[in-house]
């Protein structure tokens, strides 16, 4: 027990006290001329002195800050004239909008549209001469085909020909689609070009110049399902509703939950086969106006004939009247 109180007694004589001996106080700042926190921290050096770290320049670092908050990037400017032209666009300025649309276009780097245009154009043109080529092969083949059958029937010998299968083969090639080369800033450009297509539509009558823009927004951005609604509409404007479905069902299938999508398929669908219907009735009344010209040289008409359709297998079977003729009977 002495000895643990002899321990105690030492201990506590040693513990140090804080004290102002030894360190330069006239270091630090008056805190009487500062009623604020802008003199910054103080630090006591052993030994003596004392060091006072000054605070951070707020105001430099807000004005760093606003200035790395501006965009400076590439697209700025573009970015720019589009915040502009929707402004426009709301406040029903559809001409003054297409105008900044059109800016934020022109000052975007990288490939126009224009151009990407001209390259789905070459590439178009490519495929057809190609189906022009392979029409003509096959055209040929066919003849050559019909030639060594006939010789040899005549010789008595098979007409199967082994190479029918790979000379046919060697044509069925992937139907190729256009690639377009990449845009290094492609989703700006594509929201662009399908800004100023929705101006075109409320302009009325730039239909084809809506398609246009849309067409590369959608060549930008396949699946910008915006763009391809937007094309529908132009389409449908100009009584192109094959062209019209087609994009509302590229569309559905994008976005399957789209109810203006899904609505528009049904619409359209219903539109297509009305067109069909009236296209089909259109063509027989011509021929059948053909017909009954020929057949007036001969006092007969098509009334002469009957043509029954077979409900189980659909197809028609011809029975000649004599009774009839372009008068109505006899």
């Amino acid at each position: 027990i002495k000895k643990a109180h002899e321990r105690n007694t030492i201990m506590a004589s040693t513990t140090p006290t804080f004290s102002s001996e030894g360190f330069d106080l006239d270091a630090i700042p008056d805190s009487s001329s500062s009623t604020n926190k802008e003199d910054g921290e103080v630090i006591f050096e052993v030994g003596g002195g004392a060091t006072t770290i000054p605070p951070p320049n707020t105001k430099t670092a807000t004005k760093e800050k606003d200035e790395s908050s501006v965009d400076n990037g590439p697209t700025a400017k573009s970015e720019e004239f589009k915040a502009q032209g929707n402004a426009e666009f709301k406040a029903g300025n559809y001409l003054d909008a297409y105008d900044y649309y059109t800016d934020a276009i022109e000052a975007c780097p990288g490939m126009s549209g224009d151009e990407l245009l001209s390259l789905q154009e070459e590439f178009d043109e490519q495929q057809r001469e190609k189906a022009h080529a392979r029409h003509m092969l096959e055209q040929e083949r066919r003849r050559r085909r019909s030639a060594d059958e006939r010789k040899a029937r005549a010789a008595g010998e098979s007409t199967a020909s082994a190479t029918d299968k790979d000379e046919e083969g060697e044509d069925k090639q992937k139907v190729e689609t256009f690639q377009p080369p990449a845009h290094p800033h492609a989703k700006q450009l594509s929201i662009y070009h399908c800004n100023r297509a929705a101006c075109l539509l409320h302009l009325r009558e730039r239909d084809d110049e809506a398609i246009s823009d849309c067409t590369i927004a959608i060549l930008l951005n396949p699946s910008y399902t915006k763009a391809l609604l937007r094309r529908m509409t132009a389409y449908e404007n100009i009584d192109d509703t094959e062209s019209a479905l087609k994009d509302a069902q590229a569309a559905y299938k994008l976005e399957p939950t789209n109810a203006n999508a899904r609505k528009n398929v049904v619409r359209l669908e219903k539109l297509e086969q009305e067109r069909m219907e009236k296209l089909k009735e259109e063509t027989m009344g011509k021929l059948k106006d053909l017909g009954n010209s020929i057949l007036g040289n001969f006092g007969l008409s098509l009334d002469n004939f009957n043509a029954v359709q077979d409900p189980n297998t659909g197809s028609y079977s011809i029975s000649f009247d004599n009774n009839k003729n372009q008068g109505g009977s006899s």
